[in-house]
């Protein structure tokens, strides 16, 4: 339960630090939109929950520009950089929702080159 905790906490600090002026879609957005998923993202095992699935699939449909999908791909990576979620789930966590997100949130990822 610590850990869920620490988790959020870093989401939140995130949302103080990241800052899009060019894009719709803020990061606080974002972050609530994946918060449901921390447990499955950081366990690396199960299925998400139909509350991760709904917040992913409107964070899907929210990042209809290039400026929100950058913007949320910063966002994302940036939360990534400090949970630490298993490789595993967070490559499967679209298909296991049954959408297609716009970009693959990996380690090596250039938000800047999403289009």
């Amino acid at each position: 339960m610590k850990q869920y905790f620490a988790i959020l906490a870093v989401f939140f600090l995130s949302l103080l630090l990241f800052k899009n002026s060019e894009a719709d879609l803020q990061c606080n957005d974002v972050l609530k939109d994946l918060t449901p998923c921390v447990s499955y993202l950081t366990s690396g095992s199960g299925s998400p929950s139909t509350a991760c699935c709904n917040g992913v699939t409107t964070l899907a449909s929210a990042a209809s520009t290039t400026a929100d999908r950058r913007a949320a791909c910063s966002c994302i990576m940036s939360a990534v950089s400090k949970v630490n979620p298993s490789p595993k789930a967070t490559k499967a966590l679209p298909g296991s929702c049954n959408i297609t997100f716009p970009f693959t949130v990996s380690p090596n990822v250039d938000c800047s080159k999403i289009s």
